[in-house]
């Protein structure tokens, strides 16, 4: 076991009501996290502000859905050299800009500071390398010693062959010798976490102006890129979550919003072999690595060997500023993993930090600043001492900054050398080697607490439309993933057979030989059920997109994916088709094929039910539906069925997440966001047609009038889908559906098996769904139907769910039990009561149609 780590006293809470953990950790000698609670926030859940959802304004998610509001890289063409010098457009100033309290740099003020530092000398550039969800530019500065066109060409050539050709770069000793090695500072994903951006730009400036040797050194040898701000509509507004009400440092898995999406292109492109993420506040500055358990799918050697002695190095350069606790109110600084047991893990690849090692960065890090000055801070603080802090935490972050570039110029052969080697193992197929002190010299207290590896199958394979495979569209949109994160997918030519199974002609194919296996599996793996491993986890623990996007996806343990007949695919085939002759079947099994439902009863289409969940489009709409599949990527099938009930425009009242009214309207539903405040302020019910509730309204704080109103739209025929304990709150004191809702432990999330009735909700359904504060169902009164149940035995497939402190509300508990319920309430309003999380985060996009056809079937 070597070396254990020192005891230390770790507090964690848990509040299902609000979703988050709440968390103190007490570390000897006085350095220690913050004593506060601190929230680990989730996108989902409007904390603090329940009209935040409301506010999320329908642009932001267009430009998200849209990715061509992020300008994509040249690729082809004739090489730059550098300086790339570019004129950034002025802003226009708002005085309204948060930053401007604290003594920072406002959003309107950084392209003109930009274009003045360009014009220093010859080693800074500027590119716009997106467009925030609020439609602001996001800024990418490279600074290098000038390279000429044909330099930039070699550069290139050089990263490409590390990726491409492993085994061949271990071996070039020129290339080791030439190649530059990338470092990616990323600041302000969180908005409301500032100070990352104004130590940035004052290091751009310093190494623009900087004649000494070490400059020099470095810059020849090294590329630097500097994400500004991830988050301008997060840094103006002083939220954490930029336009569209998401916490961007939770998107990586999904890459649901454009400022995630750049930062993906940058990792591919740029390939950094190290980056750091700056945030705030934890008092002493925080800084990774982390507690366990640790991300299984990337080489957790080589990133525990680099990232644990440039924690160190930054530790020694925050602690050498000379703030201290008496004088500063600032502790010395923290290694989680080498400070803490638990609490703080790097298992989900949903941050920065933890996506980046799967693009070749072999160091990693959020760094959290100590001092805070946002939130209730912002408000109550004098102007002189939030600046003062201010000030604090922007000469720490960027010591933090310093004291990378001095690791990255210390160790450039060995960097580079053990990113080829991430590569070569992936390539080669190799095992995992597991962390120890043997294999990790030099990081004491490894433990067998510390070690997780996984275990690649050969090969996966995805069915396209066709036998074996719900939809077609679903089985695109997850090849077209797969690739966008630069993983190398194929298509089968022919008929093959291969793991003892037969696939037709047109399947895809992920060899797991490739560089980058990692987030291959990441993507595809069920992930696994680390319940019994840690007390506590900091975010989600459970994200399969293999089984939640709605695709059928097998794994191969063994066989040989290059002996398939296929070719290397850009994108997926098209999914888009309307049989020539007779009246149409649209399936609801897919966020798009909803989506196309609604363009056609916009439009004035007459659409019908189909008893199996489907719906009925005449022939004589061919050329609408037509439409809508192209645009949609869906599939209509001939029929001969006869339909049922006409399908009406749904107009949606949502009291919801952010990540819940995105999803609403990715499946082009009418919505308009409410909340216990906007009802009590007279909400006119003639605008909706149901109700979805699962944040921000809760019926004992509305007024009398708001009371009865909403009780008389429900009485009239007003639908309400509900979902987690908001929702069924709802149902409870309106007296709706005879039921009792079981909160499960309010920590638990994951993929979870289910058995779906099918009905017109959850349908057959693909069998999966995710949880985060599980719940479900019992006491079912007459009349409650069971739409879909939580599988027999032990129902988590991946994540973190065990009882709580009393034993209760683990998933033995949830065994069996009705996860969705419908019904028709005494005073006939129909009802639907989520106990999943079929919305979250657009990890669950395969199940999205389950809370659209429930949004049908209540109106």
């Amino acid at each position: 076991m070597g070396i254990s780590r020192p005891p230390r006293a770790v507090t964690l809470t848990a509040s299902a009501a609000a979703g988050t953990l709440l968390f103190t950790v007490l570390t000897p000698g006085g350095a220690s996290a913050d004593p506060a609670p601190r929230p680990v926030t989730r996108d989902q859940a409007p904390l603090g502000d329940p009209d935040r959802a409301a506010r999320a304004p329908e642009g932001a998610a267009a430009r998200a859905l849209d990715d061509a509001s992020a300008p994509a890289p040249a690729r082809g063409g004739a090489e730059r050299g550098y300086p790339r010098e570019r004129r950034l457009p002025a802003v226009p100033k708002n005085p309204a800009d948060r930053s401007i309290k604290l003594g920072l740099t406002p959003y309107h003020a950084i392209a003109p500071e930009l274009n003045r530092i360009q014009g220093i000398g010859d080693r800074v550039s500027v590119e716009i390398a997106g467009r925030s969800a609020g439609g602001h530019d996001l800024y990418l500065v490279t600074v290098t010693a000038p390279e000429s066109a044909r330099e930039a060409a070699r550069q290139r050539r050089m990263r490409e062959r590390i990726e491409n050709e492993p085994a061949a770069a271990a071996a070039d000793k020129a290339l080791k010798s030439a190649y530059k090695a990338p470092v990616f500072i990323n600041n302000n994903i969180h908005g409301n976490e500032w100070e990352g951006t104004d130590a940035a730009l004052k290091l751009i400036e310093r190494l623009a102006r900087a004649k000494d040797a070490k400059t020099r050194d470095l810059l020849a040898h090294h590329r630097l890129y500097v994400n500004v701000t991830m988050n301008p509509d997060g840094r103006i507004a002083g939220t954490r979550e930029n336009a569209g009400g998401f916490d961007l440092n939770r998107d990586f898995v999904t890459g649901s919003q454009p400022e995630t999406r750049a930062v993906r292109r940058i990792a591919i492109d740029k390939q950094p072999t190290m980056m750091i993420d700056l945030h705030g506040y934890v008092n002493g500055t925080l800084i990774e690595p982390t507690t366990p358990p640790h991300g299984e799918n990337y080489e957790y050697d080589l990133f525990l060997k680099n990232s644990y002695a440039n924690a160190l190095g930054m530790e020694k350069a925050v602690n050498g500023l000379g703030y201290t606790e008496e004088k500063d109110g600032v502790r010395p600084a923290v290694i989680p993993f080498r400070d803490q047991e638990e609490g703080w893990d790097d298992w989900p690849p949903v941050f920065t930090p933890q996506y980046m090692p799967f693009h070749g960065a072999v160091a990693a890090h959020t760094v959290e600043f100590p001092m805070q000055v946002n939130n209730e801070e912002y408000d109550a603080l004098p102007v002189r001492e939030l600046r003062r802090r201010s000030a604090v935490n922007t000469d720490i972050a960027g010591a933090a900054m310093t004291a990378t570039l001095d690791y990255a110029r210390d160790h450039r052969r060995s960097l580079i050398a053990d990113q080829i080697e991430v590569f070569r193992r992936g390539a080669a197929g190799a095992a995992p080697v597991e962390v120890s002190e043997e294999t990790v010299p030099g990081v004491p207290g490894i433990g067998p607490e510390d070690v997780y590896t996984a275990e690649f199958p050969r090969a996966y394979v995805i069915p396209a439309a066709g036998r074996g495979q719900r939809s077609g569209t679903a089985a695109a949109r997850l090849v077209d993933h797969l690739l966008a994160n630069d993983v190398r997918v194929r298509r089968a030519t022919e008929d093959f057979r291969i793991g003892g199974k037969r696939y037709e002609k047109g399947a895809y194919v992920v060899d797991m030989r490739q560089p980058k296996r990692g987030i291959a599996n990441v993507l595809l793996a069920d992930g696994r059920d680390i319940s019994d491993k840690v007390s506590v986890m900091y975010d989600i623990s459970g994200w399969s997109l293999g089984r939640l996007w709605g695709a059928t996806v097998r794994s191969v343990p063994r066989g040989n994916p290059a002996a398939v007949p296929s070719r290397a695919v850009q994108a997926a085939a098209g999914t888009a088709g309307v049989a020539p002759r007779g009246d149409l079947r649209l399936r609801l099994d897919d966020p798009r094929e909803v989506a196309a439902l609604n363009s056609l009863v916009r439009d004035g289409v007459t659409v019908r039910r189909l008893k199996d969940g489907g719906v009925l489009v005449p022939g004589s709409a061919r050329r609408a539906a037509r439409g809508v599949a192209e645009k949609y990527g869906v599939a209509f099938s001939a029929t001969t069925a006869r339909g049922g009930e006409k399908v009406r425009r749904t107009r949606v009242a949502a009291a919801v997440t952010p990540g819940e009214l995105f999803a609403l309207r990715e499946m082009n539903f009418d919505v308009v966001p409410v909340s216990t405040a906007a009802l009590n302020d007279g909400f006119d019910w003639r605008r909706a047609d149901v109700l979805f509730v699962s944040a921000g309204l809760d019926r004992a704080d509305l007024g009398p009038a708001a009371r009865e109103r909403l009780d008389a739209f429900l009485a009239g025929g007003g639908g309400l889908v509900g979902r987690g304990a908001v929702g069924a709150r709802l149902n409870s004191a309106a007296k709706l559906l005879p039921v009792t809702a079981v909160r499960g432990n309010g920590d638990a999330n994951g993929v979870v098996r289910v058995r779906n009735a099918g009905g017109a909700v959850a349908g057959s359904g693909a069998g999966y769904g995710f949880v985060y504060a599980p719940m479900w169902f019992t006491g079912l009164g007459a009349g409650v139907r069971v739409e879909q149940a939580y599988a027999g035995g032990r129902p988590l497939v991946s994540g973190h769910w065990r009882a709580d402190s009393s034993g209760n509300g683990g998933p033995a508990d949830a065994a069996g039990e009705a996860s969705v319920v419908s019904g028709v309430s005494p005073d006939g309003a129909r009802v639907v009561l989520f106990g999943t999380e079929p919305l979250f985060r657009g990890h669950p996009k395969g199940v999205f149609a389950e809370v659209g056809r429930a949004l049908f079937a209540v109106r």
